[in-house]
């Protein structure tokens, strides 16, 4: 049995009580020790509910950062607050799981990547998407070359009237945007991952507030005060690559848009396509025909030789504790992620200016 780690969990609302929370009890060789919230309610919830006999509510992070037994963080805060208390962390001696998005901006991100950099510390981003099975496959035939040169790629997170209404989503000052650093950063970072294409070259995009003033808006979860929606129901962006191939980014929360989907890419390449708009299927020609294969993820595969789960969100805190203790890299990788927030504040900046966004 590797060490135990103790953890300290920052953010104890909506995402670590669905996700990391419930999701780490389940892994054998770690703890909560900690739990902080500036809702001091929430953090002792937590606690009573997670937490080791002896472990502690905060309501100031940095006084959970002073017990040298924590050897690991958990993020869980608005947008905002993301970079700033991963670097206190990180100098705190800590390994850092931060939530997605990496950050609310490009240079925090970088602030974020550089502080791991300079102590030497794990920092990993939350997108626990890459270890579905489906993912995990494709993933595995975009490395063995199946698809050949990738050079057109979509990335979907369409919802049809599904705005979160709860907490900061619709606070453009904590959060820095709506659907498009909310779910458009997960399409983006599986099909960046499945590219392995890292290298942006240039971005144009624009943003919508087109429903958010709309009465009865048949909203999934209820009406939203269009007062407090400081941020844009639907976003898109153009990315051209370094080397020339496009990826085509579409997010919404709101949009009159028939079969809305999440999470969702679409791959072409010279030899095949991938995509997971239903199933996941891959396209191609076979002895001068077209086919389509469709994978059967029912049976158990490679995702799940862990034995103890197939839930997605388990399997990223089991591969995020292993890294740890074998001192590997984890799945997302911080440079990883801080391309993602650069294209996201790409589309962002280049829908106030109206100019496309080039980079060095």
């Amino acid at each position: 049995m590797a060490e135990k780690h103790r953890i300290g969990i920052i953010g104890c609302g909506g995402i670590a009580n669905a996700k990391h929370m419930p999701s780490l009890k389940q892994i054998k060789n770690v703890e909560m020790v900690a739990f902080c919230d500036i809702v001091e309610e929430r953090a002792v919830k937590a606690c009573r509910e997670y937490g080791t006999p002896d472990a502690k509510a905060y309501t100031d992070y940095k006084e959970l950062l002073l017990d040298d037994s924590i050897d690991i963080v958990h993020v869980c805060t608005p947008n905002r607050s993301h970079s700033f208390i991963t670097v206190d962390a990180l100098e705190a001696g800590k390994h850092v799981m931060c939530e997605k998005p990496m950050a609310k901006t490009y240079a925090d991100a970088v602030a974020m990547l550089e502080a791991a950099k300079r102590t030497g510390k794990k920092l990993t981003i939350g997108y626990q998407n890459r270890q579905l099975a489906e993912n995990q496959y494709a993933k595995a035939v975009c490395e063995n070359g199946e698809l050949g040169e990738i050079y057109f790629a979509k990335a979907l997170a369409i919802r049809r009237r599904a705005v979160p209404t709860w907490g900061v989503f619709l606070n453009e000052y904590e959060q820095g945007g709506g659907p498009l650093i909310d779910i458009g950063t997960h399409a983006l970072d599986l099909t960046l991952w499945l590219m392995n294409n890292y290298e942006p070259k240039m971005v144009v995009g624009n943003t919508f507030r087109k429903l958010a003033d709309q009465k009865h808006p048949g909203n999934a979860w209820g009406d939203w005060d269009p007062e407090k929606f400081t941020v844009e129901d639907a976003a898109f962006g153009y990315i051209v690559m370094k080397n020339g191939a496009v990826v085509t980014l579409e997010s919404s929360w709101a949009l009159n848009y028939a079969k809305p989907r999440e999470s969702t890419y679409i791959l072409c390449g010279t030899k095949a396509g991938i995509d997971n708009v239903d199933d996941l299927q891959i396209n191609a020609v076979r002895h001068g025909r077209q086919v389509m294969e469709t994978v059967n993820l029912d049976a158990g595969g490679a995702a799940f030789y862990e034995g103890h789960s197939s839930d997605n969100s388990v399997l990223d805190m089991a591969q995020w504790i292993r890294a740890i203790d074998t001192d590997t890299d984890p799945c997302v990788k911080p440079e990883q992620a801080l391309c993602v927030t650069r294209i996201l504040e790409a589309i962002y900046t280049s829908a106030k200016t109206g100019e496309p966004v080039y980079f060095d």
